[in-house]
């Protein structure tokens, strides 16, 4: 194979014990003889005996690609690198596996974003940057040493910190990308988590900042999505660390703790002069947080190349260009594009349903939910949008029937659809089984091309839901939901840990479904331009957190996000470039001159 290609064999998917080796026996090298595609044997790393390997100096590489084609379990890849990247890896996992080629940058002061697709190597990169994985330089057949990284990386901006590595004298606080785990891993109250690892002294401050102060004597258990995001944040900042790694802070955080968020991180950067590296995939806060970005591209889960530091605006532009100017590089074969326009007009079409005033409360002295009554058109999305603990879920569960308001007479008599905020996965049920017990119209060619495809189901369909990723679950979730025949689909936030990409991909999808039809869609989001692309119309919810709260009649989108956005304090402008949202800084010009005009989103 030529030097610029890599074989990748998905150990998990290989199973030689269901098959008649096609991939061996089509391989043109090993019919005239040569060995290409082999067993393992007893020697091998890992994986089974039985299961293949392919010599790379053998292979024909992608333009040959029979292997690819006959391997009836998808578990082969032959990938032509770029042939820009003339580096070693930074680190390979072993023969035929991943490898990460470049590294980020930590810079002392300031806070260093990565952006790019999941399963590109982001969180191998961290874990060289922590110390907790040597990187062996591609070389993953000897015992790597310290002393080889430091050779190979002398010269460039990463010298001084390899050398720290090397000595043991970084410490390292992290933030876990899925923070609905952490109850399996810490058993007590937040308040014994958080006072266990406050060694900066600033946790009082840190918990008012963040408003988790009500929660401080409740089991972790019992948190919410947002809690538990806000008080893992909080867990990490406290630390007294040299480098703080934080692995998405915006899943389950509205748009104002998400702005909290930044400013507590920039802070971090800024009066202590640590290192921060940021993986975020809401562009609008990674554009507000970040000094720098490092762009990641590659093929997840066959390799991953990080790009030199890159300015905020330029980076995240040329990710969404799908070019790379600098390194000659196209990344995406169609550029992610933001519309910049007008909101859409409101639906004024055939009703599905007039919903009547509906309220609840938990408990005698529990939180209160009063939604005033209101319409839903056929054929129309509507974003529902608010703080958390306002009531949003709670209003999506009594529209689904899985709560009881207070009033008698509000049985919608609907078929309904519904993907809840947490997706929880309890049962050992493979991809494929499980959408073939749930999807209406599983296999056909509407199913194939408009959920399966954008939802990327392919790679997984015969994975168990319990080996799942949290951006996996969420795509199966998103195309279960949609694949039920039902008057009424309800998406509580389809864009947690999904990346850039994967949000555009699945917006695409569920407007795709409220188009093709009578569909009726309801989805709850925090990211503000999945909404704005998604919502005919928008329903704005407000009130008091966690006591009490109130949506009023679904409303036009220019005047509903007003009234949002309003609420928070936050306003947005657009790129020159390629129009896209970004937050403006509160307190600047162009935020004075938005609020004095009453536009605080669509601005002109």
């Amino acid at each position: 194979m030529a030097s610029d290609s890599i074989a990748v064999v998905d150990l998990e998917r290989c199973q030689p014990d269901r098959c008649n080796y096609e991939c061996s026996n089509y391989c043109p090298p090993n019919r005239t003889g040569k060995e290409c595609i082999t067993l393992r044997g007893e020697d091998a790393d890992e994986g089974d005996p039985d299961q293949v390997r392919i010599s790379e100096e053998v292979c024909l590489g992608e333009t040959c690609g029979i292997c690819v084609e006959k391997c009836p379990f998808d578990a082969i890849q032959i990938i032509n690198l770029p042939q820009e990247l003339e580096e070693s890896p930074a680190h390979r996992y072993g023969e035929n596996a991943f490898s990460l080629y470049g590294l980020p940058v930590p810079k002392e002061g300031q806070v260093t974003g990565i952006l790019g697709p999941n399963g590109i190597g982001k969180t191998t990169a961290v874990r060289i940057l922590a110390g907790e994985l040597t990187p062996n330089l591609g070389d993953h057949g000897t015992d790597p040493g310290w002393e080889n990284a430091l050779d190979h990386y002398r010269g460039t901006e990463l010298q001084d910190y390899i050398a720290d590595v090397r000595d043991g004298s970084i410490t390292v606080a992290r933030k876990p990308q899925y923070v609905d785990r952490i109850p399996d891993r810490f058993e007590g109250t937040t308040r014994g988590l958080l006072e266990g690892v406050d060694e900066r002294g600033v946790l009082d401050e840190l918990v008012d900042r963040l408003s988790i102060r009500r929660v401080l004597d409740r089991d972790i258990g019992d948190l919410s999505g947002g809690e538990l995001q806000r008080v893992a944040l909080a867990a990490t900042l406290v630390r007294d660390a040299d480098f703080y790694f934080l692995d998405e802070i915006t899943p389950y955080l509205d748009i104002g703790q998400r702005v909290t968020a930044a400013r507590l991180i920039r802070e971090v950067a800024d009066a202590e002069e640590r290192s921060v590296l940021v993986v975020e995939h809401d562009l609008a806060v990674l554009d507000l947080l970040a000094d720098n970005i490092h762009v990641t591209y590659g093929e997840p889960g066959a390799f991953g190349v990080v790009t030199p530091p890159k300015s905020v605006r330029n980076g995240i532009n040329e990710y969404l260009a799908g070019y790379l100017e600098n390194e000659n590089m196209r990344i995406r074969p169609e550029a992610i594009e933001f519309e910049e326009h007008a909101p859409r007009q409101s639906t004024t079409g055939n009703v599905l349903v007039e919903y009547p005033s509906m309220s609840h409360t938990y408990g005698d002295d529990g939180f209160s939910l009063s939604v005033d009554g209101g319409s839903l058109y056929r054929n129309e999305v509507l974003g529902i949008v608010g703080p958390n603990g306002i009531g949003k879920s709670t209003f999506a569960r009594l529209l689904a029937g899985r709560l009881d308001p207070n009033e008698e007479d509000a049985d919608l008599d609907l078929g309904i659809s519904y993907k809840p905020q947490y997706v929880e996965v309890d049962q050992p049920m493979r991809v494929d089984a499980f959408m073939s017990s749930v999807a209406d119209e599983f296999g056909s060619s509407y199913w194939n091309t408009e959920i399966a495809q954008p939802l990327q189901l392919e790679r997984i369909m015969e994975q168990n839901l319990t080996d799942l990723s949290g951006g996996e679950r969420q795509r199966v979730a998103i195309a279960a939901c949609l694949s039920q025949t039902a008057d009424l689909y309800l998406l509580d936030e389809p864009s947690a840990h999904l990346d850039v990409e994967q949000r555009v991909l699945a917006t695409r999808a569920i407007r795709r479904h409220a188009e093709r039809g009578d569909d009726t869609v309801l989805v709850i989001d925090h990211d503000i331009y999945m909404i704005d692309l998604l919502s005919d119309r928008l329903l704005v919810f407000d009130g008091e957190p966690a006591e009490r709260g109130h949506a009023s009649t679904p409303q036009d989108m220019r005047s509903g996000m007003n009234e949002f956005l309003a609420n928070l304090d936050v306003t947005f402008r657009r790129d020159e470039r390629v129009g896209r949202p970004r937050i403006n800084k509160p307190g600047s010009q162009l935020d004075r001159e938005q609020k004095r005009e009453g536009e605080y989103y669509y601005a002109p």
